[in-house]
């Protein structure tokens, strides 16, 4: 996911998008902790775009959009 992509999305979406990931990589190390993943670099991947997700709200919150 690019940050591109996300700077147009509305904030609630973001919010929305944010708490998305956030479950999923909360699942994912679930996962990991019980049988491993197949993949060990998607919690990496996942914990990125949570973090590019959160600086494009940032963002928006401090341009006054929010």
């Amino acid at each position: 996911m690019k940050a591109v992509e996300l700077r147009k999305l509305k904030v609630e979406e973001l919010r929305k998008k944010a708490d998305e990931l956030k479950m999923e990589l909360l699942k994912m190390r679930f996962q990991q902790k019980i049988s491993g993943l197949d993949n060990p670099m998607a919690i990496r991947n996942l914990r990125r775009d949570v973090a590019r997700v959160l600086t494009v709200l940032r963002e928006k919150e401090l341009r006054g959009e929010g």
